[in-house]
């Protein structure tokens, strides 16, 4: 068996990994097949101007529509060569994530060294720090988990996983990049291997975010993550600009502004050799959600709406992000110090502006019947379950669940809430916090 420490250097040296995000249903809320995610995935391997795009960020282990089954992507993936950010969903409660782990036990039976080869990493929950934050709270999202449940997750997976054929599978969390930078997060932060980071400088309306700024708003939250991480890796697991949809702030959402961000953004991480799962592949199927960040429209196909070639552009903009899921890979399971507390934790929220987090809902497959300890308000329907790829497995709906921060459409796929709020650096302040909305909503 390789160690993690291996595996994520062999994930970050000769060649990165790069893929999208995939949700486990379609707009209309129907269950993704496993020919549906072979086509997915072909088409993905096809993109005109791209190469090497064969990896899949998934956001649960559960197929659409049963209790514990194993997603139907693997056998697709298998198939079609794609290797796979697995997820497990982190917010429905334990009985929900019981259920992700014996669908992660009868995969890894069902499937074994097929499947455990083409394993890139193992997700435990999806920006579900940011959900349980007083942010996340006060703008009504859903519900989410505090850092103690998510690094028992993580313990009870990695326990799960110990003498199978995905023994030493790297496993992280992804969260947005103030969820990462919250002191009071660490605990996280000390159970994975790796941080995956979600960052959209669109949705970050409190800032000056106009096209033109996005790289240097992209590249800042990536600092703050990986100064948080205190050396572990920080793959990116969301990322990516609308090709339609509404303004937020100064940031336009259009095919060309889509095609600067990738220019500007997404080819230096590239170039850099960062391990990256775009948001997304596609978020109309059947159904265009508002804003849309799909590559292609709602028919499959491997011309994109706008060029991907990387040809001469500047890969300066993200080269510390090679620094650090390149150098750093190898000693990434050692226990990072995190300083996401100390001077920058005093950094006042505002000034830090919205964490651009993922613009999907919750999927309908994802809530829970199960009560939660976390105190939420009323929070916005889920929309329908969209096909693309974005936060929390779906392209992002349609709506918007206006959380003051940014919009997030409820969702696709099988995506998770909005998240991205600016991220509270106390853990003190954090507490009162989350005290007063909690006063405030008992009105």
């Amino acid at each position: 068996m390789h160690t993690i420490a291996s595996i994520l250097a062999l994930a970050t040296t000769a060649s990165a990994i790069q893929g999208f995000n995939y949700g486990s249903t379609f707009t209309t809320g129907a269950a993704k097949t496993q020919s549906d995610f072979e086509n997915e995935f072909t088409t993905a391997q096809g993109l005109e101007g791209t190469s090497g795009w064969t990896s899949a960020r998934l956001y649960t282990m559960v197929q659409a529509g049963t209790a514990s089954d194993p997603i139907s992507a693997i056998p697709a993936a298998i198939k079609t060569k794609t290797s796979l950010l697995l997820g497990l969903w982190a917010s429905g409660g334990d009985t929900s994530f019981a259920n992700e782990i014996l669908a992660l036990k009868a995969a890894i039976d069902q499937y074994g060294d097929d499947f455990g080869k083409l394993v890139d990493g193992i997700s435990v929950g999806s920006e579900d720090l940011y959900r349980n934050s007083p942010m996340g709270i006060a703008a009504g999202s859903y519900v989410g988990a505090g850092p103690e449940t998510i690094a028992r997750y993580i313990q009870e997976t990695k326990d799960t996983i110990a003498g199978t054929s995905l023994e030493g599978a790297p496993i992280g969390h992804v969260d947005t990049w103030t969820a990462w930078y919250n002191g009071s997060n660490q605990a996280v932060i000390d159970a994975c291997d790796w941080l995956g980071m979600d960052a959209y400088p669109y949705f970050q309306d409190t800032m000056p975010n106009a096209i033109g700024e996005s790289k240097s708003l992209f590249d800042e939250a990536l600092g703050n993550t990986q100064q948080a991480g205190g050396g572990k890796p920080v793959w990116i697991t969301e990322t990516g600009h609308p090709v339609s949809g509404k303004t937020v702030g100064q940031s336009i959402a259009s095919t060309d502004n889509a095609e600067t961000y990738w220019k500007d953004v997404v080819c230096p991480l590239i170039d850099s050799k960062t391990n990256l799962w775009y948001y997304t592949l596609q978020d109309a199927a059947p159904d265009t959600p508002n804003p849309s960040f799909g590559l292609v429209g709602n028919k499959l196909s491997t011309t994109p709406l706008y060029d991907l070639s990387c040809d001469n552009t500047n890969s300066e903009s993200s080269s510390s992000a090679s620094a650090s899921s390149t150098s750093q890979a190898a000693g990434s399971s050692a226990s990072g110090t995190a300083s996401g507390s100390g001077s920058s934790a005093t950094e006042s929220a505002s000034s830090i502006g919205n964490s651009g987090g993922s613009p999907g809902g919750v999927p309908s497959a994802q809530i829970s019947s199960q009560e939660s300890a976390t105190v939420t308000p009323t929070a916005i329907a889920p929309g329908a379950t969209g096909t693309g790829s974005g936060s929390g497995s779906g392209v992002g709906g349609s709506g918007s669940s206006a959380n003051g921060t940014f919009t997030a459409p409820p969702a696709a796929t099988s995506t998770i809430p909005a998240s991205g709020a600016t991220g509270l650096q106390s853990g003190a302040f954090a507490a009162a916090f989350a005290a007063i909305m909690v006063a405030i909503y008992a009105l």
